[in-house]
């Protein structure tokens, strides 16, 4: 593909790299292709950028998906009939700041140029006052999931039928407020709201089941009062789009029970050899162009094999 000069970050002492993924994206039920594409953009961030850049490999099919639910259109960002999408997990934000480049609403240059530097727009946990697209400012974790449960009784409020969508980490399930939360939506019948939980099995301190685990899970969310959908492999780009094609119209009118959408991830797939799933995959940078070399051709095989 072309090649641009990417300025390492200022406290970095790595020299300036050369590297940009090429290709045209498809978005057909071809969203693999993108999730493709901003894997591959991610990888190059990694390379240049601070640790916490590897993180949101598992989750990329889902947010994908997800953009192509919430239709992210330049010139209709405000707009008020829009659906909405609250990226509570805000440390995968770059994530999301990929897919905007994606749909044009960015230039890769301008993501590049400004991530995480000081007076640049593109922070890690990202603030909606600065990036258009983003529907809040998150990253405290445990923030996210009530802010939306609240946009989407604003939307009942003024009769507005569009989703609000909301996506959390399992780690993140941990901060008693998303159960608070989850108890709003379910009292309030909120048929205009979707969870979704990127089910990874790691948070900062190592695996979920160590440190407080969830299950089971999917029962808990049905005793809260949610239709559950549990994607079994939402690293499967026909899995996620099957799971989102299963869903009814957004209601915000009609009381009915919220859903709640589990996508079982593995994270860092189609990373480097033994790094997919394990606990490095949560926190970790690519420390040499040898290894980012190793990954892009992990990730091109993991794609030609799907």
């Amino acid at each position: 593909g072309d090649e641009v000069l990417v300025p390492a970050p200022y406290w970095l002492s790595y020299p300036e790299i050369v590297k940009l993924a090429g290709g045209v994206p498809v978005i057909i039920k071809g969203s693999k292709e993108t999730s493709y594409k901003v894997n591959t953009k991610m990888l190059e961030d990694a390379f240049t950028d601070f640790k916490q850049q590897v993180e949101s490999d598992s989750e990329t099919d889902i947010y994908e998906v997800a953009s192509r639910e919430r239709k992210y259109i330049k010139e209709k960002l405000d707009d008020p009939e829009r659906d909405r999408f609250v990226l509570s997990k805000g440390h995968c934000a770059h994530a999301l700041y990929n897919i905007f480049v994606d749909k044009g609403i960015y230039k890769k240059e301008e993501l590049w140029r400004e991530y995480n530097q000081i007076d640049g727009r593109f922070g890690m946990h990202g603030n909606y006052h600065y990036v258009k697209g983003l529907e809040a400012s998150t990253g405290s974790l445990g923030h996210g999931l009530s802010i939306a449960v609240g946009m989407a009784i604003a939307a009942r409020n003024d009769k507005k039928d569009h989703w609000v969508i909301c996506m959390t980490g399992d780690g993140e399930l941990d901060e008693g407020s998303n159960w608070e939360a989850l108890m709003s939506a379910s009292h309030f019948q909120l048929g205009n709201f979707i969870m979704i939980v990127d089910k990874n099995k790691y948070q900062i301190g190592g695996s979920t089941d160590t440190i407080m685990s969830l299950e089971p899970f999917a029962d808990k969310l049905k005793a809260f009062g949610f239709d559950v959908i549990d994607i079994a492999d939402a690293n499967d780009m026909e899995q996620v789009l099957e799971a989102f094609d299963s869903l009814p119209k957004p209601d915000s009118q009609t009381r009915k029970r919220p859903i709640a959408i589990i996508g079982n991830t593995l994270k860092g797939i189609g990373m480097m050899p033994g790094f997919a799933g394990s606990e490095q995959s949560h926190l970790s940078m690519i420390p040499n162009e040898v290894l980012l070399n190793m990954t892009f051709q992990s990730i091109e095989a993991l794609r030609k094999e799907r």
